[in-house]
Parts: C-alpha cells; sequence; structure tokens
C-alpha cells in the first residue's frame, strides 16, 4: 500500500470483479457491447443490466470513459474506458492511454466516487508493452492525485504475478509514503 497525501493506492492481485469499491474500470471497446479479456468478465459477472445501459450510451472513443451500473457485482458502478490498440506506440498511443485513465478518475470525480479499481488497460488483447503502460497507468494517476485530493483509494487490480510484480518495483521506485 502507498500513500500520496490523502489518497491510498494498492495493488491487488485477483478478480477485479470481486473488488468492493464505487467504481472498477473496465478496459472495453469502442462499442461497449462486451468483448474477451476483463471486458467479457466484467459483462457476465455483472449482467445484462449492464450491456442494455451500454446500448443506450452508443459507444465510447478511444481515450474517454462512460459510466453504468455495475449490475451484479459488488462495486457501485463501472467506468467503461478505451485504450488505444498498440500499434509500435506511433499512433499518439501513450496519449490515448494516458486519457484513458485520466478520463475515468474524472469521470470519477464528476459522480464524487471515492473509491476506484483500475485493471491494466490495453496490455492484453491490445497488445500495449506492460513496462511502458504501468508507467503511463501510474504517470496518469499521481497526476490526477496532484491536483484533486478527494479519491481515498485507487487500487491497480493485476490478474498475474508477473504484472503485479511490475507495478509493484515501480510505485517503490518512487519512494511514495508507506510503500511496501
Amino acid at each position: 500500500m502507498y500513500k500520496i497525501d490523502e489518497t491510498i493506492i494498492k495493488l491487488v492481485k485477483g478478480d477485479i470483479t470481486k473488488i468492493e469499491v464505487d467504481a472498477i474500470v473496465n478496459a472495453a471497446n469502442n462499442t461497449l457491447l462486451g468483448g474477451g479479456g476483463v471486458d467479457g468478465a466484467i459483462h457476465r459477472r455483472g449482467g445484462s443490466e449492464i450491456l442494455e445501459q451500454c446500448k443506450k450510451i452508443g459507444g465510447c472513443p478511444t481515450g474517454e470513459a462512460r459510466i453504468t451500473t455495475a449490475g451484479k457485482m459488488p462495486s457501485k458502478y463501472v467506468i467503461h474506458t478505451v485504450g488505444p490498440i498498440y500499434r509500435g506506440g506511433k499512433n499518439r498511443e501513450e496519449e490515448l492511454l494516458y486519457n484513458a485513465y485520466y478520463n475515468s478518475l474524472l469521470l470519477a470525480k464528476e459522480y464524487n466516487l471515492k473509491t476506484i479499481a483500475f485493471p491494466s488497460i490495453s496490455t492484453g488483447a491490445y497488445g500495449y508493452p506492460i513496462d511502458s503502460a504501468s508507467d503511463i497507468a501510474i504517470k496518469a494517476v499521481l497526476d490526477f492525485i496532484e491536483k484533486e485530493s478527494f479519491i481515498e483509494k485507487i487500487a491497480f487490480v493485476l490478474f498475474n504475478d508477473s504484472d503485479y510484480r511490475i507495478y509493484e518495483n515501480k510505485l517503490n521506485k518512487l519512494g511514495l509514503e508507506g510503500s511496501c
């Protein structure tokens, strides 16, 4: 666990659909109609209510975020964001990935959500290298915390040991208060 001002940053290895927070973030595709990986797991576990709300929203551009109910999951909301498909890093991928994290946090602020959990956006089927993607994710979160102090807890929920260790090493190197 790490602390910056009044915000706790936590690493969790596990299933984001089982996390009890105000909002979990879905690494969605542009249609918001479900897919593989985290997106498919959220739609399956949350139930049809999420899909119905996503149909009404009508999609989401890459780097932006939308919000729905969490359906049958323990969180209250799902913030759907679309990260970029990695194409070698020369197609605004870094900017779009940063925006996916940052805009998710802005939406949490708009809805007065105090706790939020992120997966590692774009690092699965979209092929973003985890090493650079984690740098971007952490930078977006730290930049947001520097400007906004109302979010109490931000969790990065990583599916496997390797991804967890990458995030852990990067956060430890920052020398944050209370780092483990």
